[in-house]
This record gives structure tokens, C-alpha cells and sequence, in this order.
């Protein structure tokens, strides 16, 4: 027999009513330890099935890409990724790679596939051809969502804020932090906690926001990059992607940003930073990797490199050898 909502609160209600006052109470009191039990029962059901360990977005023991699996030093590494949109081919062949604790400066002209390429990677589109290795296992094809979970955040040039929320829920977008006891079964949050930690990490990078409880759409450009970017750098274990960074920054958060590559960098994780900005890339990056025209021309160390390689490079000027 299958009872309507309406049928169990008729029935509920019947019961109340033979109750005194404090039968009532603790008839509450019952069904609210009950309804706790079984949801407890059931979330740790649910993560007992489909949990992953933090940071590596996979069972333990199991490979990442199933058989035939390729050896690499590379934390990532692209190999040979094309992408189509229709008649236009945004990558072809482009190639790309980082080592643990190393900051990379991917390079190039407007339209050159950089972006195209960290969205390939990071899950937002799939690759048409080539291998993405990660960990020197296959991640092409991966969601998003998958990605994060393998301790991959980026740093879109869109942002990908949530305008309507305040920067404490943008920050923890996807990883809210909910109400201890019932209430956090039910979905309250604990906006006390993460409006606090929001602000201690805005505090960190330098960042004045006159008030953070407004929503982000209220904010200057440049206070909306550094919430991107401070989201990022607080969810990222093993690599942060950043897509022009700085590029609506004034010299004080730029200077403060550049300073938070070095610390994640001496951290130990590794930064993938896409930028024009010639000087910023001399800054702080080991290495330099080139792209035109939706393949790499040239991979320099940074130390050994002038911007007239760099810039001779991304314009045709150097072969790939010559650039090297």
C-alpha cells in the first residue's frame, strides 16, 4: 500500500494528540535521533560506494587510465591534443608539460589555443586526439568535476563566478560548509565559518573588499580576478592554472598575486600561468612554453631566455630549434 504525505501527517498528527506534553517532547526528541540515524546510515553508505581519496579523484590501487598506462616524470603532460569547432581547428598537435613544483608560463598571440588547451585539459572540453597524462595516467575525457577532485583548479578568464553570491559562497562554491548537527542534514550552511575563512584568505593576498557581503557583481573587476584566484589557490594540492591572472589587477595585487605563485611554488605544487604580460612571466616562471597557431613552437628556461626570444617565438620569427 503506498501512504501520501497528506496520510502520514493525518497520522502523525492522531498520535500527537494522545499525547501530554511531555510525551510530546520526547516523541520529538525520538524522531528527530531517528531521522538523524538513518541519514548518517545513508550518506555513509553513499561514500562508502562512490568516495575517492582527496587529491588523486581515484581509488587507491586502481590506474587512473586503466591498462597500458605511460610512464612520465611530468606531473602533466599533453601530448599531440587536437580540437575542432566545427571547420576550425583550435589545436593541432599543441603539446605541453610540468614537473612538480614548477611554475610554467604558457605563452602566445591572441588565438594562438592557449585557452582552448587548459579547458581541454582541465575537463571542459574533450580532446578530439592526443593523450593527457596526469601522474603519468590518461585523464582525457574526465569531467570537471573529476579534475577538481585530483587537486586541478583553474583560473578562467571569465572567472566562472557566481554574480549573485557573496565572495565567502564564491569561494566556497561546490564545498559549502554546512550547519553542525540536523540542521546541516537539511542543507543550512555555516556562513559564519566560511565568511571568516574568506576573509582571512583576502587577507593573505592583499586584497580590500569593503564589504564582502555584497554580491560579487558589485565588485570592481579586479576584486572579482582576485577572488578567482584566491578560491583557486585555497582548493589546489597539486596543481593551480591560472588564465591572465593579473590582467585586471592594479601594481599592488599583481604584486601580491606574483608572490602567491612563489608560495604555492615553494610549496610544492606546480603553476601553470598563461599571461601576456612579459615581465610577470620573467617574474616568477621556471620555464616557458610556446604556442602558435594550436601547436608549441618553442619550450625555454626562463633564466636563459630575453623577451626577444619570447616574442620572436610567438611570432614565427624562431623555429622551434632556434627558439630553443
Amino acid at each position: 500500500m503506498t501512504y501520501s504525505l497528506v496520510d502520514v501527517e493525518r497520522w502523525r498528527y492522531s498520535i500527537f494528540r494522545k499525547l501530554n506534553c511531555q510525551d510530546r517532547e520526547n516523541a520529538l526528541s525520538r524522531a528527530l535521533d531517528t531521522l538523524e540515524t538513518l541519514l548518517l546510515a545513508s550518506i555513509n553508505k553513499q561514500i562508502s560506494e562512490f568516495s575517492r581519496p582527496a587529491g588523486r579523484g581515484f581509488e587507491a590501487g586502481e590506474p587512473l587510465g586503466g591498462r597500458g598506462a605511460v610512464t612520465t616524470n611530468a606531473l602533466l603532460e599533453a601530448r599531440g591534443v587536437r580540437k575542432r569547432f566545427g571547420a576550425v581547428e583550435a589545436l593541432r598537435g599543441a603539446s605541453f608539460s610540468i614537473n612538480a613544483g614548477e611554475v610554467v608560463a604558457l605563452m602566445g598571440d591572441n588565438g594562438a589555443g592557449k585557452s582552448t588547451l587548459i579547458k581541454t585539459i582541465c575537463g571542459v572540453h574533450s580532446p578530439d586526439e592526443g593523450e593527457i597524462l596526469f601522474h603519468g595516467q590518461s585523464i582525457a575525457g574526465r569531467t570537471p568535476s573529476e579534475i577538481h577532485g585530483m587537486g586541478i583548479e583553474t583560473v578562467y578568464q571569465d572567472l566562472a563566478l557566481a554574480p549573485d553570491l557573496d565572495t565567502a559562497a564564491n569561494l566556497y562554491l561546490g564545498r559549502e560548509v554546512l550547519a553542525k548537527g540536523v540542521l546541516g542534514w537539511f542543507g543550512v550552511l555555516n556562513r559564519k565559518k566560511m565568511a571568516g575563512h574568506a576573509q582571512q584568505v583576502l587577507t593573505d593576498l592583499n586584497v580590500n573588499i569593503k564589504d564582502p557581503a555584497a554580491p560579487v557583481a558589485m565588485l570592481s573587476g579586479g576584486q572579482q580576478q582576485s577572488v578567482a584566484v584566491a578560491r583557486a589557490v585555497t582548493w589546489a594540492n597539486e596543481l593551480v592554472i591560472m588564465d591572465e591572472p593579473t590582467a585586471a589587477l592594479g601594481v599592488p595585487q599583481t604584486r601580491a598575486v606574483l608572490d602567491l605563485i612563489r608560495r604555492v611554488r615553494d610549496s610544492g605544487r606546480s603553476v601553470v600561468l598563461i599571461s601576456h604580460s612579459l615581465p610577470d612571466v620573467l617574474a616568477v616562471s621556471d620555464r616557458i612554453e610556446v604556442l602558435r597557431l594550436g601547436t608549441r613552437v618553442a619550450r625555454l628556461t626562463t633564466k636563459d631566455t630575453t623577451e626577444e626570444q619570447i616574442v620572436g617565438a610567438m611570432t614565427g620569427a624562431f623555429t622551434s630549434e632556434e627558439a630553443e
